[in-house]
């Protein structure tokens, strides 16, 4: 049997693609709804890897550092399992811990203070 190249493999997981349909940031947070391990086993080694290591909520990154899959592979794949409904892609939820208008008063109370 030939040897696969290390290349191809990750434009083989991607079917090329580089986008995904919907924003997926490092932080947004993936899980899997119902775990069919049928499902599993019809998934290629790398799919499979990221689609039990979704079985608790995770984020992104953590996946991808998880599974050994590089970020943008990691995205696709995950795209591409939330678009067969087999992975729950969390809504953003994140709202700025910030006071927006003390962080302005303090930008501005050390800008004249550098004056």
């Amino acid at each position: 049997m030939a040897a696969t190249h290390w290349k191809v493999r990750p434009y083989v997981l991607t079917r090329g693609r580089t986008r995904t349909r919907q924003p997926l940031l490092v932080h947004t947070l993936v899980s899997v709804p119902y775990y069919d391990a049928r499902f599993a086993a019809t998934l290629l080694p790398e799919a499979r890897s990221l689609y039990e290591c979704a079985a608790e909520t995770k984020s992104v990154a953590e996946l991808s550092a998880m599974s050994g899959i590089s970020l943008g592979v990691t995205r696709v794949v995950v795209d591409d399992l939330a678009a067969s409904n087999h992975l729950l892609v969390h809504a953003e939820t994140y709202s700025s811990p910030f006071d927006f208008r003390l962080l302005e008063k303090l930008r501005d109370g050390l800008r004249q203070r550098t004056r």
